[in-house]
């Protein structure tokens, strides 16, 4: 099988992320080093698992279009609680020994587990959503969350009536470092009077920052009683304790990953989340599915921006649209950042 290594963008439609993501499988040609003849696509989720209403369930909507599409065999596996990078790596294996392929690990939690396992199965293609893994047979599926950010930081600038607004990571790492960062320029650059509060929840994902929605909550009614009248949470799971404390409050929330607005589980607070920076991890996993199933696998990093709508901001909520200056200032804003007028902070 030809392995295609340069840098591929592959556009995808982030309008219908949670719809998107198709094909998958391979010829048995590819799986010599497995139990049997290529099954589909597989994932391993991220901390929060499947049911999060973001970054795992973006993910699962691309299974579940290659399982209904195309009737191969998938299969989707949990984290468990405290576990290793051995436990990662043992889950990887089993993946790839059992025929499926591609193989995904959905988050970067997976990258050294998936060093080792990639080069022990050379036949399989592995897939990791926002880290860099360096292999001939691993794609590094990473998005431009600081831009889709950018617009969550402009669409709150022009909400916010008490010139405050609030940021919550999940966990102090990097990776939301970068939503951080693009968030807060966003909001500057729209309005310099409008105050950014930040606060992350942990300091390591084992300490739930990702995965507790009570410590979302928490953190979510700290900002509002400083005044704090549009949040926006990058912390999967835990961003839903956020959500539900904007709504209590009556404040806007600014959803992330996934079109939160949509979400059923979040339906009772949809009225009050106004917006939602998406990243469009299940077009990514089409992406990668769909070269495995044309025999072009892809390798190195795919990079999913605005200029292949592999980030965004939703306009679901009707209210959206009757927020003064927000739409014209959101599009000329993305538009800068594709023609390259507007560099987008990452730290």
């Amino acid at each position: 099988m030809r392995r295609i290594s340069k840098l591929t963008r592959v556009a995808v439609g982030v309008a219908s992320l949670g719809l998107v993501a198709t094909a998958c499988g391979g010829t048995s040609s590819d799986s010599g080093d497995s139990d049997s003849s290529d099954k589909g696509v597989a994932i391993a989720f991220d901390v929060g698992g499947k049911g999060d209403q973001s970054f795992n369930d973006a993910a699962f909507a691309g299974l579940t279009k290659a399982e209904d599409e195309f009737g191969y065999k998938t299969t989707a596996i949990e984290p468990t609680e405290g576990e290793t990078d051995a436990d990662k790596e043992q889950r990887l294996a089993t993946l790839a020994k059992q025929g499926y392929n591609p193989v995904i690990g959905v988050g970067f939690a997976y990258g050294p587990a998936m060093k080792a396992v990639a080069a022990k199965y050379p036949k399989t293609t592995f897939g990791i959503v926002d880290s860099v893994v360096e292999g001939k047979n691993v794609a590094s599926l990473v998005f431009a969350e600081e831009q889709a950010s950018y617009l969550a930081g402009v669409a709150a600038a022009k909400a916010t009536k008490t010139n405050v607004v609030g940021f919550v990571g999940g966990v102090d790492v990097p990776l939301i470092h970068k939503f951080e960062a693009g968030y807060k320029q966003g909001v500057q650059d729209t309005n310099s009077k409008v105050k950014v509060l930040s606060q992350y929840l942990t300091q390591t994902a084992e300490e739930g920052g990702f995965s507790s929605p009570d410590k979302g909550k928490a953190a979510a009614e700290g900002q509002i009683e400083k005044k704090a009248d549009v949040l926006y949470a990058a912390a999967g799971l835990s961003g839903q304790g956020v959500i539900e404390a904007a709504a209590k409050a009556k404040v806007w929330a600014i959803g992330v990953d996934s079109d939160q607005y949509k979400q059923a589980a979040l339906a009772p607070y949809k009225n009050y989340i106004l917006t939602s920076a998406l990243k469009d991890v299940g077009g990514a996993v089409y992406a990668l599915s769909k070269s495995v199933h044309d025999d072009k696998p892809l390798t190195g990093t795919q990079t999913f921006d605005l200029k292949v709508n592999g980030v965004g901001l939703s306009e679901s909520n009707p209210e959206y649209a009757k927020v003064a200056g927000l739409q014209d200032a959101v599009n000329k804003a993305k538009q800068e950042i594709i023609d390259g007028k507007i560099k987008v902070n990452t730290e």
